[in-house]
């Protein structure tokens, strides 16, 4: 049995480098820029450890272009590399020289592996996806002599002791001329801030004339949230997002243990319903950009989540160009989530005020997380808030009186239910209004969590508004004739005030009914199953009725009265069907028939 290696040729890796490895050819400017900010931090650490020193601190990235030349330099005041580093860790591919010294100086203390952005080995060549001769200047921060190196695209390199002076490293990219389009300062500059726009040092970029810092050393996240205010948090989200509005909150996040990830997320405010939304978290790696669009950490109910996070010990593939999902992902999403809800509940706590201005904005979003997450439920089920038909918020609890156990009345039609609204406010009732698409089934949701708690629409429980009184067997025969259903239940109420009968639909009935149209489209029946009748026995007209029932000679009056009581309660309650409105408009022409003869 033959035994060996597996073996890569550099002639056959290098295409794979250049057209496969990166999704984007903009990422050398990222891979670049990081190999120079790894230098110095590794340099620092050095410094930090007595391992070495340093003249001065003023580190900092440059980046040249020069469109005569045709060349892009970046230059790092590093670490720098003797003749040995380069051969070992640019010489042989995908070798790390960033494990190398993590594994080197880890134990020297909790820093250790703080701050270094390359692990894989392969960024350094990403450079010639756009150049077809690299050179690269370097000097050791030891004092080693100044190493000279220069590589072709096929990966043919020549090496000879240089002449820099200075420590760190230049490399100098010669541009291809299909890619001088590099060149042109706005859209490198547009790159440049976009992958390394946080970096920890400074980056400045010149075309020739005077160099300008592109990027942001200290972004907001890095920062103590004691120390910010919510005018530099929404400035922060307007650069960042190009948004010209303010956000309605944020979550800054600042996990240490077990994880270890930073952020801000911020929850805009909707421009309209049917917008298209898709989530915008920017990904960073140490502060370098590693990819717009994460939702592998965001919860799939609030889709207009837009933020940052720095995460160094998220999984990403080789390319750093996407999350690798696994359980450390999984991790973050739920600290995000649970970081989320404690945010709406320090809201809610410090500022009510406030909280009941953005909830209308934010209400579907925590109406739909509350049904697909248990643990998001629990921790914002307190201050769930709900509007009454004045306008006012209220919380479930708050409605009940503190109490655990009650029915809870709503309205889902507003203005249509006006008149069953206002008879339940002169009882002293509160009715919350729920027009929203979601609200049935979130109304469900709550129910199921607490079966001693009870929604019920205003038409549901006309009872409730007053007292039962005694069945009345002649005019149930009259409501049942002029209704033309032999079938129709018809009960009794004594409601004061109150409009001479009622239409009462079960919730539950109503609910059934509401969910076979919505599986039908719309085209189920018009009519609830389960519709009842109470009438008022209160009401003088009622009486008036009743009485009049037992003179023969006024039997045809009788039941145009009693149909007009019957149709003004359908008319109150759901509006008519065809049918109806046919019926009513016929009965109207003969009682003013009757009135002006």
């Amino acid at each position: 049995m033959e035994k060996g290696s597996l073996s890569v040729q550099t002639e056959n890796i290098f295409p794979v480098i250049k057209r496969w490895l990166y999704s984007d050819k903009d990422i050398f400017i990222r891979e670049a820029v990081s190999n120079a900010a790894d230098a110095i931090t590794k340099l620092r650490r050095l410094v930090s450890l007595a391992q070495t020193e340093v003249g001065d601190d003023n580190f900092r990235i440059d980046v040249t272009l020069n469109r005569d030349a045709k060349t892009i330099t970046i230059a790092d005041n590093g670490i720098g590399m003797t003749r040995e580093e380069v051969e070992r860790y640019i010489n042989q591919i995908a070798l790390s020289g960033a494990l190398d010294f993590i594994s080197k100086y880890e134990g020297e203390g909790d820093a250790s592996k703080e701050g270094i952005i390359g692990h894989f080995g392969l960024g350094f060549y990403s450079v010639f996806m756009v150049s077809d001769r690299v050179e690269m200047k370097t000097r050791s921060y030891t004092g080693a002599p100044a190493v000279y190196w220069v590589c072709d695209e096929n990966g043919r390199y020549e090496m000879a002791e240089g002449d820099k002076a200075s420590r760190g490293t230049e490399i100098i990219l010669h541009v291809t001329e299909d890619e001088l389009g590099y060149l042109d300062t706005g859209r490198f500059r547009g790159i440049l801030a976009k992958y390394c726009g946080f970096m920890p040092y400074p980056i400045y970029l010149s075309d020739g004339g005077e160099a300008e810092q592109v990027n942001d050393t200290e972004p907001l996240w890095q920062k103590n949230p004691s120390e910010l205010t919510d005018d530099q948090y929404a400035a922060f989200y307007k650069k960042v997002f190009a948004d010209y509005a303010d956000p309605l909150f944020y979550v800054h996040i600042n996990a240490d243990y077990p994880l270890n990830f930073k952020g801000i997320l911020y929850f805009p405010k909707p421009k309209g319903v049917y917008e298209p939304v898709e989530p915008v978290v920017k990904l960073f790696y140490n502060s370098v950009f590693v990819a717009d669009n994460i939702k592998e950490v965001v919860p799939d109910f609030i889709p207009c989540l837009r933020g940052v996070l720095d995460c160094p010990e998220l999984p990403l593939n080789v390319s750093r160009s996407y999350l690798q999902s696994d359980a450390y992902v999984r991790k973050v999403a739920a600290h995000i989530l649970k970081k989320v809800a404690d945010k709406l509940c320090a809201l809610y706590n410090k500022d009510r005020a406030g909280f009941e201005r953005i909830w209308g904005d934010i209400r579907p979003y925590i109406e739909y997380g509350c049904m697909r997450d248990e643990k998001f439920y629990e921790r914002v089920k307190d201050v769930m808030l709900f509007k009454d038909t004045d306008g006012s918020f209220v919380t479930v609890s708050e409605y009940l009186d503190g109490a655990t156990e009650g029915t809870v009345y709503y309205a889902s039609e507003g203005e249509k239910q006006g008149y069953y609204i206002s008879l339940y406010k002169e009882k002293g009732r509160r009715v919350l209004l729920l027009d929203k698409l979601m609200d049935a089934q979130f109304i469900q949701f709550i129910e199921s969590k607490n079966n001693k708690l009870k929604f019920a629409r205003v038409d549901a429980d006309v009872d409730a508004l007053g007292e039962k009184a005694e069945d009345n067997a002649d005019l149930t025969a009259l409501f049942r004739k002029v209704s033309g259903r032999e079938d129709l239940t018809v009960h009794y109420a004594s409601v004061e005030g109150g409009a001479p009968a009622f239409i009462r639909v079960s919730e539950e009935s109503r609910r059934m009914a509401d969910m076979l149209r919505m599986y039908a489209r719309g085209e189920g029946p018009e009519v609830p199953v389960g519709e009842e009748l109470v009438v008022n026995s209160k009401n003088v007209r009622v009486a008036a009725l009743s009485a009049a029932l037992s003179d023969e000679s006024r039997e045809g009056v009788c039941e145009l009265a009693a149909k007009q009581i019957y149709l003004s309660a359908l008319l109150l309650s759901r509006g008519l069907t065809e049918q109806e409105q046919t019926a009513f408009a016929e009965l109207s022409d003969r009682l003013l028939g009757q009135l002006i003869p």
